[in-house]
C-alpha cells in the first residue's frame, strides 16, 4: 500500500487523519515545523511507537518553496491540512498570519503535487468559511440553506481575515488542479471543530474558543454569534473517505447540522462542567457587543450581519456519498470538556 501525506501532522485535525490512517493499515508520511520540538511532536512519536514502520517525519514549512517535496515522494494521496485556523482576538496581522501561510502553503503543495508523478488525489481542509462571510448572506440567498454550492464573496484582508483565507487558498487550488489532468482534488469544507483534542500543544482558534467559555471569560454573557458544528473525529473520518472513495468529486460540507450560539453550547456543557457557576447564563445586548467590537477584533458592521442570526445548512452531499454519520453535539462537548479538563482544566 503506497503512503499517503499529511500535511501539518502536529494540528488538531490531521493528527486525527493520521491515527485513522495507521488503524487502518495505511504508511504515513507526515510534515512537521520541527522535529526537535519535542513537545509538539510528541503525539507523533506515540503513534511512531504503537505502529512500528509505519510513520516517517519530515519537516517542511508553508512559506519555503520545494520543501513539502521530499515527504511526498511516491505517495498517491495528500492530505492537505496544514494551514492556521485563529479567532478574530488571536489575529494581529491579517495578511501575515492568515492569509499568506493559507494561500502560499496551498501554492506551494499543489506546486510539489504537479512534481510528483505518484499523487493521484489530494484532499484540501478548507472551511465552511470558504462558503459564506456573513450569516446574513445564507439567510439572504435563493435558498437560505448553506451548501456546497455556495462561495465566500463578501471577506477581505480588512473584514473577517481567516475566512478570507480559506477561500482564497480554495480557489487557488481549483484552478492550480483545473489546469493539469493527472490529479484530483476533493475538498472537505468543515464547520466549527471541536471534540477532544489528541495534543495539548494545539493553537487552534476553536480550542481557544471554548477553552474560554470553561474557564468563565464569558461568565457576564456573550455575544449572540452562531457557529456551525462538527466533531473533529467526524472531520477526520470525512478525510480518509475523501481521499479513499473512487467516486468522492468536488467539496463537501462536514457538519452536523446543529448551529448554535455560545450560551446554547454553555447550557450543554452545565450539567457536567465541574464549576457551572462560571458559564454564561445570558447573550450580551447587542448595543454591548458593538461597544465591543474593536477589541476583539471584529468590526461593528461583522456584529450586525452576523449577531443573532442563525441559519440552515445542507450536509445531504457528505451523507450520500462519503457515506458520513456525524456525533451528536452533546457527545463532541461533553468529550471535548472531559479531555480539556484532565489536560488542560488546572494548568
Amino acid at each position: 500500500m503506497s503512503p499517503s501525506l499529511v500535511t501539518g501532522g502536529t494540528g488538531y485535525i490531521a493528527l486525527y487523519v493520521i491515527k485513522l490512517l495507521l488503524e487502518q493499515g495505511h504508511h504515513v508520511h507526515t510534515t512537521v515545523r520541527s522535529v526537535r520540538n519535542s513537545a509538539k511532536c510528541k503525539p507523533l512519536l506515540d503513534l511512531q511507537a504503537k505502529h512500528p514502520g509505519k510513520l516517517s517525519l519530515f519537516e517542511a514549512d508553508l512559506l519555503k518553496d520545494g520543501s513539502f517535496r521530499e515527504a511526498m515522494e511516491g505517495c498517491t494521496v495528500v492530505y492537505h491540512i496544514a494551514s492556521p485556523f485563529l479567532t478574530p482576538s488571536q489575529i494581529k496581522d491579517g495578511l501575515k498570519e492568515c492569509v499568506e501561510p493559507a494561500l502560499w502553503g496551498t501554492r506551494n503543495v499543489l506546486e510539489s503535487v504537479n512534481q510528483c508523478p505518484s499523487v493521484r488525489r489530494v484532499v484540501l481542509t478548507s472551511s465552511m468559511a470558504a462558503m459564506y462571510g456573513d450569516s446574513i448572506e445564507v439567510v439572504q440567498s435563493n435558498t437560505g440553506i448553506l451548501s456546497e454550492t455556495c462561495w465566500n464573496e463578501s471577506s477581505s484582508i480588512t473584514n473577517n481575515p481567516y475566512f478570507y483565507s480559506k477561500v482564497v487558498a480554495e480557489r487557488e487550488a481549483w484552478k492550480i488542479n483545473e489546469a493539469q489532468i493527472r490529479w484530483d482534488l476533493v475538498v472537505v469544507n468543515p464547520g466549527l471543530v471541536l471534540g477532544p483534542s489528541l495534543t495539548a500543544e494545539s493553537v487552534s482558534g476553536s480550542l481557544f474558543m471554548l477553552e474560554n467559555l470553561y474557564r468563565g471569560h464569558d461568565a457576564m454573557g456573550c455575544p449572540g454569534f452562531y457557529f456551525l458544528l462538527v466533531d473533529v473525529r467526524d472531520v477526520a473520518e470525512a478525510h480518509l473517505r475523501a481521499g479513499t472513495s473512487s467516486t468522492a468529486k468536488g467539496r463537501y460540507l462536514i457538519t452536523n447540522g446543529d448551529n448554535l450560539s455560545l450560551l446554547q453550547m454553555a447550557a450543554l456543557v452545565r450539567p457536567f462542567h465541574h464549576n457551572p457557576k462560571v458559564l454564561p447564563r445570558r447573550s450580551l445586548p447587542k448595543i454591548l457587543v458593538y461597544a465591543a467590537a474593536p477589541f476583539v477584533g471584529v468590526s461593528m458592521k461583522f456584529v450586525a450581519r452576523n449577531a443573532g442570526i442563525c441559519f440552515q445548512a445542507d450536509n445531504g452531499k457528505s451523507v450520500r456519498e462519503l457515506g458520513m454519520s456525524y456525533r451528536s453535539t452533546e457527545e463532541m462537548l461533553r468529550d471535548h470538556y472531559e479531555e480539556w479538563l484532565q489536560n488542560r482544566g488546572g494548568k
